[in-house]
């Protein structure tokens, strides 16, 4: 007979399970859904129906969970209840509103990567996720911003400050480059081939090192600031803090958020990326060298990332490729 206990095998197997995701180089954003995501659901099962052993979660548990999170709203359940009192969700403006399809579709995958590991693992024989309906995520028609949104922004910031040069060349090679902020932070000038244009990237979201390329104009941009940053600093990184050490991606979001808000925007790193693919498709550029420069998984992915275009993007795309347009005829 087994004897009752407090014990909760299955934060045991969380714990393995992030630890298999840290050894396989996850980032820290994908690592921090899991936490936030798994941690929620695994007290929810404790409290609500005292489960604490990974073979006992059904199909059931997984929806009747779905069915909670909807109904309780944003930020009234909490992984740890100490926290409440450091982030004080309760004072938020968008406390007990409505979790977003995208958000819940994000859970659930969450929790379906991680019994799809117990079941690798040979914890348990079935995923309980199996046979459950795929909640869809909202799609978000990604914000072209115009050309001059796009030069007031880059104008906000004052290139003769340190801070403000480096946060304006980051975020023009984003544009340029679509690369992700957190694969900027990284890089050392080894990583930097100014002849070519082309820039390695070694700490990528896959995992897997991959080259992107830059403009001529972008060059000149580079070159002035690495020469300007060997002035200031000896940093083994090309866009160090200002006291020489690695940037932390939320330093460069409040940045982007601070200098948007001065001429009337709101312009985010990851939304630079976004513009870089539509400019770049907009502009003529295939699909497949489009995904590669992304460092997408395949064409599809990236397919169905930017099937977006608003009627306006699809016209101005149109009359570069208009037959009678381009024949003489």
């Amino acid at each position: 007979m087994r004897l009752q206990t407090n014990f909760n095998e299955i934060l045991l197997e969380f714990d393995r399970y992030m630890m298999d995701c840290n050894s396989r180089g996850l980032s820290v954003k994908t690592m921090r859904s899991y936490e936030q995501t798994l941690r929620l659901f695994i007290r929810y099962l404790e409290e609500k129906h005292e489960i604490t052993e990974p073979q006992k979660v059904k199909s059931e548990h997984i929806k009747a969970y779905f069915t909670y999170v909807r109904e309780r709203g944003k930020y009234k359940a909490l992984a740890d209840d100490r926290t409440a009192a450091i982030n004080g969700p309760h004072n938020r403006p968008d406390y007990g509103k409505p979790l977003s399809e995208t958000t819940l579709a994000n859970y659930q995958r969450n929790i379906k990567a991680f019994f799809n590991y117990l079941k690798m693992e040979k914890i348990i024989r079935k995923n309980p996720c199996e046979g459950i309906p795929n909640i869809k995520p909202q799609r978000k028609v990604k914000t072209l911003l115009t050309e001059n949104e796009l030069s007031l922004f880059f104008r906000s910031f004052d290139v003769s400050k340190f801070h403000d040069f480096r946060d304006w060349i980051i975020a023009r090679m984003i544009l340029d480059t679509g690369a992700r902020i957190g694969e900027l932070v990284s890089i050392v000038p080894g990583d930097i081939d100014l002849r070519n244009g082309a820039l390695l990237l070694r700490e990528t979201k896959s995992g897997k090192e991959r080259f992107v390329y830059f403009s001529q104009k972008m060059g000149r941009n580079l070159k002035s600031w690495l020469e300007y940053r060997e002035r200031y600093t000896d940093s083994p990184y090309v866009f160090p803090t200002t006291r020489g050490n690695r940037m932390d991606i939320r330093t460069v979001e409040s940045s982007f958020k601070k200098h948007s808000r001065l001429v009337g925007l709101d312009v985010q790193p990851h939304q630079l990326r976004n513009n870089f693919a539509k400019y770049y498709l907009l502009n003529g550029g295939d699909w497949a060298t489009l995904s590669r420069i992304l460092g997408h998984a395949n064409v599809e992915v990236t397919q169905q990332a930017y099937l977006d275009f608003n009627d306006k993007e699809v016209n101005r795309k149109y009359q570069r490729h208009s037959p009678l347009n381009n024949l003489n005829i």
